[in-house]
């Protein structure tokens, strides 16, 4: 459909510490989601500038609603992992929109649980879905992200949670001695610190270091392919050690909130995995919680498959706010 001058557009974005992604939703329907690179960029101003130049035509840009991957205090982000700063006031004035709303990235995925559709997601254990009952999210990628969705209403409370940073705790002996290690080296260990890209990576060097082994610094992209075809054993260990850590920690947050409605596993680096993660010890580490292994056994655990799930939740919130 052309756009005429009574066509508005919503301009939604998902920014994290490595990638950028914006569309554009108009009349209802989404245009094709632009992926650009957070390195090719100095600001976010300069990233959203390029999109705006090259979007898909649209009516005037009326609201913006930008999810960012980090704290948000009063319409404004800076990126926990990239120098990036997302101010909605600023960008109010700078680009004239009447209203620009910032989440933090994880609060989109939040808003995107209700909605997500069975082709999108791969079970994980467990039985059926409690309707009405809490259902959470976290997502390892550059960093680890955590929300809860909270049934409200015929609605949703959404609640963002920098829970990644809580401290992490080993479930094994060989564990106990990887946190020793990379406690020496950051100090605090939080859970972001093994269950990240980075967290991968530190997994790798960390079990190298303790195995003796004089191996090369690796990413996670190639530990992960590795792991995965069997053709390092440090890498294996590492992947390994990344999946049930994963578990333990998914079961602490299933525990915390009684949320018997799911636990949805998102972010970049799993869904390349599907198969191995579901083969790995991550159901069994979400149950192994002594005398409340039966209350967590019932509760069904999800890897979302979709890549763009936070434009699904971005999408629902402009609805829920009546932005359309």
């Amino acid at each position: 459909m052309t756009a005429t001058s009574s066509t508005t557009a919503i301009l939604l974005a998902d920014v994290g510490g490595t990638n950028a992604r914006f569309a554009l939703l108009t009349g209802g329907k989404l245009s094709p989601i632009a992926h650009m690179s957070v390195g090719d960029y100095g600001t976010f101003q300069h990233a959203l500038a390029a999109y705006l130049r090259d979007a898909p035509p649209a009516g005037p840009i009326r609201h913006a609603v930008f999810a960012a991957s980090g704290p948000v205090q009063n319409g404004r982000c800076a990126l926990t992992n990239n120098s990036w700063t997302i101010d909605a006031a600023e960008l109010r004035g700078d680009c004239g929109f009447a209203s620009v709303r910032v989440i933090n990235d994880f609060e989109a995925v939040g808003w995107a649980l209700p909605r997500l559709r069975p082709s999108s997601l791969l079970q994980l254990g467990g039985r059926e879905r409690v309707a009405g009952a809490p259902l959470a999210a976290l997502g390892p990628g550059t960093g680890l992200g955590m929300v809860i969705s909270i049934p409200h209403a015929g609605a949703a409370i959404v609640l963002p949670s920098e829970g990644g940073h809580c401290t992490m705790a080993g479930g094994s002996l060989r564990e106990d001695a990887v946190v020793e290690h990379l406690r020496g080296r950051f100090g605090h260990v939080s859970s972001e610190r093994v269950l990240s890209g980075a967290g991968l990576e530190n997994l790798h060097d960390a079990l190298a270091s303790l195995a003796g082994a004089n191996l090369p610094r690796r990413r996670a992209a190639d530990i992960t392919r590795a792991g995965i075809e069997g053709t390092c054993p440090i890498s294996r260990a590492a992947v390994d050690m990344f999946c049930a850590m994963l578990g333990s920690v998914a079961g602490n947050l299933a525990l915390a909130i009684g949320a018997k409605g799911g636990i949805f596993i998102a972010g970049g680096i799993l869904r390349h995995m599907p198969e191995y993660l579901a083969a790995s010890q991550f159901r069994a580490r979400f149950e192994d919680k002594g005398r409340l292994k039966a209350y967590l056994a019932p509760i069904p655990a999800y890897l979302v498959l979709d890549e763009h799930v936070a434009f699904v939740g971005l999408r629902a919130l402009t609805e829920a706010e009546g932005l359309g």
